[in-house]
C-alpha cells in the first residue's frame, strides 16, 4: 500500500501568539495523539499539509515522520478558516500497525446496471459499512460494481469483494443497491 507522507517537527511553544508566529512562518501547529491518547505538540509545513489534506479521505493513512521516527497516522481533525481558505491547526491520530482497527467507509457505486438500460431505476441502499482489518489492509474507498444488476436484482453487503484481510462488521444482508422495475 502506498502512503502519503508528511514531515513534522516537535514544538515546545503553545498559545495563540505562538500559533500566529508559526503560521506567519508557513507552518501549522499540530498535535499528535498516540494509541494511548498521549499528546505531542508538533508543527507541519502548511503547503505540504494542504496538498495531503486535499487528497486524503477519512480512512487515508499518512506516514508521519517526526525526527528519526516514522509512524502511520490518520488526520483526526482540522481547524479550517473559510475566510482565508487555510487550515489553522491539525490533529493526528497515530495507530498501532499490529492491531486491527474498526472503520466506517462510505460506499460508492460503479458501473452502469443492465436493468437501468432496460428501463429500471437504480436504488441506492446503505451508504456505508463498518469493517475490521489491520491498517495495511484498510481500503481508501469501496466501489461496489453494480453493472451486472438486472431489474429486480439486489447487491448485498456480503457480496462485496473486499479482500482477505478485511472483515465486514455491518449486516451482510443489508442492501447496497438494487434495480427497481419501471412504473407502469
Amino acid at each position: 500500500m502506498d502512503y502519503m507522507t508528511l514531515s513534522a517537527e516537535m514544538r515546545t511553544g503553545s498559545g495563540k501568539k505562538f500559533a500566529k508566529q508559526l503560521r506567519a512562518e508557513g507552518k501549522l501547529p499540530a498535535v499528535m495523539y498516540n494509541s494511548k491518547g498521549v499528546a505531542t505538540m508538533l508543527s507541519v509545513n502548511e503547503a505540504e499539509f494542504t496538498k495531503v489534506w486535499k487528497q486524503a479521505t477519512p480512512t487515508t493513512l499518512i506516514k508521519l515522520t517526526v525526527g528519526n521516527d516514522t509512524m502511520l497516522a490518520f488526520i483526526k481533525d482540522t481547524e479550517y478558516d473559510i475566510i482565508t481558505d487555510k487550515n489553522l491547526h491539525v490533529d493526528f491520530h497515530v495507530i498501532d500497525e499490529d492491531k486491527p482497527l474498526v472503520a466506517e467507509i462510505k460506499l460508492q457505486l460503479g458501473g452502469s446496471p443492465v436493468g437501468v438500460r432496460e428501463g429500471g431505476t437504480l436504488q441506492k441502499g446503505t451508504p456505508s459499512i463498518k469493517i475490521r482489518c489491520l491498517p495495511k489492509d484498510l481500503p481508501i474507498r469501496i466501489v461496489a460494481d453494480v453493472s451486472a444488476l438486472k431489474i429486480g436484482d439486489f447487491l448485498h453487503v456480503k457480496e462485496l469483494n473486499l479482500g482477505d484481510g478485511v472483515k465486514v462488521i455491518s449486516d451482510g444482508e443489508a442492501v447496497v443497491a438494487s434495480v427497481r422495475a419501471p412504473k407502469k
